[in-house]
């Protein structure tokens, strides 16, 4: 099998079919686009859960353990609360290495005012590098529940910072002395910086009021993300390419390593569905808070998903496979 997630057949027919929900307070079921699952609790609360590991880097992943995961639980529109952490490293494993994560992780948690809740680590042979597993929880409000069924054709899409950003922090850090030699210190400086972009929680938090639905875009890239979030409505998709912000550093190192930046991991980028009437006003709103969105497309009836060239071309819009990210680390 390829490397990465697996393929949205796979899933579907060795997981998502063999899964059943035994309990009423469930509210969701695990499904293609989903990011949280949604249970029911007294009053009008609801708990919103999500698990990740971080399998694609060697660095920073404290960090990026936290964020990808409170990422999941901000495209609900509520504010995640904490994390639990598990860590699984070899026996080659030092001790500052175990610390430098969690230091890595309470700082982002830090920043998004979270706690570390708990978790397990272990040292063990059945790892050859670390990996680490979070699981993030959220508390939101019952009235605030997104459903797909309120979705429909002419609702655009907006996108929140650009593409790419957290493929672009991974293949800087991971490949840096590569790339200071062709491009300079200071260009893999700026790349790098995309690892401190990776939050979509304040993305979250802003939108959670106009947004009709929200979803965060991590592997397979930005289409991979527009495809999972048609496929969970139902609907097709017309995405203006041009309309796609990649920045210069982005560019250069997809060209460099000959991958497609629209289908390279990006956490970082909020994919949010908005109806047309309230588009320039949740521009305003991300603006207002220095936060750079982009009208990139519409919903549509036909459930074909394709992506329009200046010159008129048209690409078809396909299952998302192994990220790009995979081809460079």
């Amino acid at each position: 099998m390829k490397i990465g997630k697996l393929t949205i057949s796979d899933l579907k027919s060795l997981i998502l079919d063999n899964i059943k929900n035994n309990r009423e307070e469930v509210l969701s079921n695990p499904e293609i686009g989903g990011d949280c699952a949604i249970i029911s609790c007294s009053g009008e609360k609801l708990i919103y859960l999500s698990s990740d590991p971080i399998t694609g880097s060697t660095k920073d992943i404290g960090r990026l353990g936290v964020n990808i995961n409170a990422n999941d639980i901000a495209t609900s529109g509520s504010e995640p609360l904490g994390i639990m952490l598990t860590i699984l490293a070899p026996p080659t494993t030092q001790k500052y290495e175990l610390e430098r994560i969690i230091k890595e992780a309470q700082e982002e948690c830090d920043k998004l005012n979270m706690s570390i809740l708990g978790g397990h680590t272990e040292i063990t042979d059945a790892v050859n590098r670390i990996i680490i597993s979070v699981t993030a929880i959220g508390i939101g409000e019952k009235k605030q529940l997104k459903l797909q069924n309120k979705l429909k054709p002419g609702d655009c899409f907006l996108i929140t910072k650009g593409v790419g950003i957290e493929g672009t922090g991974i293949i800087a850090s991971e490949k840096e002395d590569e790339l200071i030699e062709k491009f300079g210190k200071d260009f893999v400086e700026r790349a790098k910086e995309n690892l401190n972009r990776t939050s979509v929680v304040k993305d979250g938090m802003l939108g959670k009021e106009l947004a009709k639905s929200m979803h965060d875009a991590t592997e397979g890239g930005i289409l991979g993300a527009i495809w999972e979030l048609c496929e969970l409505g139902g609907f097709g998709a017309k995405i203006y390419e041009d309309n796609i912000f990649i920045s210069k550093e982005t560019k250069e190192i997809s060209n460099y390593y000959k991958i497609d930046p629209l289908r390279l991991i990006s956490s970082g980028t909020m994919l949010i569905l908005v109806e047309k009437k309230d588009l320039e006003k949740l521009i305003k709103i991300y603006a207002k808070n220095n936060i750079e969105s982009y009208f990139i497309g519409v919903l549509t009836e036909q459930k074909e998903k394709i992506m329009i060239a200046s010159n008129g071309e048209k690409t078809l819009i396909e299952e998302p496979e192994s990220d790009e990210l995979y081809k460079v680390v």
